[in-house]
């Protein structure tokens, strides 16, 4: 590589710098007990100086580390250890760049609902719902599912889903008989999926991580129950496009508004702007890691710990949880 003048040189060590500590975070925080081969790849990256420079080539977002693994186990990657893997991706890099530079994680883990679903239910035995970041809307039906919680079930109305999610509770986690009807449910996202398009399913069932294997078969489950009755998703950004969609929603039911997971992906100031609109809106429910809304975090009673998610209502912290929704921690009340 060419001699860079004094200023783009250090950018480009900062921007290493962050990028391996970035695949550092990533094996740390979430990978354990989830993938042991994101672990080995996490790992084989953050020490590589040639991937690394690869990767700093994309635009920051797009360097996620489940990204940029995603866009390479979509293009056929072998499922292998670092070594063959990282022969692989530097010989296929330009095609997994230009698929990183239009694809995004829309991971839509609908086992979050388990965090979020005791929200709901104290809001309201009926409620309109609007997700932002939807995805392909699987987080939409809460009402559809059926949950375990340490034991204790909570079905729907009408019966048992053919899918359920289940966590771990520890706390008094406050539950319902049944989860809450939702009456109208929309789906906000700069991307929306179809769950009756082919490669939108492909790319859903490729962000599940390989050793997943439990994860894959909710996900097909819940994109089955999807099908039967496909949610209104729209193409939009979380702040400008949230005030049409409200518009839309019925009158004289709670408007609930979701963010599962998903303003880590906004820049600083959307993520305030977003924070500082969606209340206004109506109820708004938030599922984040530690450090995304740092007022929700300095309102915790215990200090909280990196890799940890935070459900919060209307901005104040309810309950810790997985960031899947495999574990509930509940501190409300």
């Amino acid at each position: 590589m060419a001699d860079l003048p004094g200023g783009a040189a250090a950018q480009r060590a900062l921007d290493l710098e962050k990028t391996a500590d970035w695949f550092r975070r990533f094996r740390l925080s979430e990978t354990p007990g989830q993938s042991e081969l994101y672990a080995g790849w996490a790992a084989g990256v953050e020490d590589d100086a040639e991937v690394l420079d690869l990767i700093i080539g994309l635009p920051r977002p797009k360097r996620q580390p489940n990204l940029v693994f995603s866009c390479a186990r979509l293009l056929g990657a072998p499922l292998a250890g670092y070594p063959v893997f990282r022969r692989w991706l530097i010989e296929h890099w330009p095609a997994v760049a230009a698929e990183a530079r239009v694809r995004a994680t829309q991971t839509n883990e609908p086992r979050r609902l388990t965090a979020i679903m005791p929200v709901l239910a104290s809001i309201g035995p009926r409620v309109a719902l609007i997700e932002v970041g939807a995805s392909a809307g699987l987080c939409l039906y809460p009402d559809r599912y059926s949950y375990d919680y340490s034991g204790r079930r909570v079905d729907p109305a009408d019966g048992p889903s053919p899918v359920l999610l289940s966590a771990e509770t520890t706390g008094p986690v406050p539950l319902p008989e049944h989860p809450p009807a939702v009456v109208w449910r929309a789906g906000l996202d700069l991307n929306p999926l179809d769950v009756r398009n082919p490669d939108d399913v492909r790319w859903l069932e490729t962000l599940v991580w390989p050793e997943q294997t439990e994860r894959r078969a909710r996900l097909d489950a819940a994109m089955a129950i999807v099908r039967e009755d496909p949610p209104l998703l729209v193409a939009g950004d979380a702040v400008a496009g949230l005030a049409a969609l409200v518009a839309l929603a019925p009158a004289g039911v709670p408007l609930v508004i979701v963010s599962p997971a998903v303003l880590v992906y906004l820049a600083q100031e959307q993520r305030a702007a977003f924070a500082h609109a969606a209340p206004g809106f109506g109820r708004w429910i938030s599922l984040d890691g530690v450090g995304v809304l740092p007022r929700v975090d300095a309102l915790l009673p215990e200090t909280p710990v990196p890799g940890d998610y935070i459900v919060s209502l209307d901005g104040r912290p309810v309950a810790r949880c997985g960031p899947h929704g495999q574990t509930l921690d509940w501190i409300a009340g």
